[in-house]
């Protein structure tokens, strides 16, 4: 495993999804952000749930997803919701 998989949320699978869409680095899913990253995980698994979509959040600002503010939680689930 990478250095993806230092982050809070990442697991393997995870990891080997952000770099199959070409997110290797901290720095890169930082760049790109949850949003984005989780955009392109989508494109290549139609299963990428909301609960991917907080990790990847949670990863970037290096909590569990679990302890992701309710503001936050709920802008992120306004934006999943704009690919139902």
């Amino acid at each position: 495993m990478g250095e993806l998989s230092t982050l809070p949320n990442i697991g393997k699978t995870v990891e080997q999804q952000l770099n199959q869409v070409g997110i290797e680095t901290i720095e890169q899913l930082t760049d790109i952000g949850s949003r984005g990253a989780w955009s392109r995980i989508k494109s290549i698994d139609h299963s990428a749930c909301i609960n991917r979509l907080y990790a990847l959040e949670g990863a970037i600002e290096g909590i569990r997803w679990h302890n992701l503010s309710e503001e936050v939680k709920e802008e992120l689930k306004d934006f999943y919701n704009t690919f139902k």
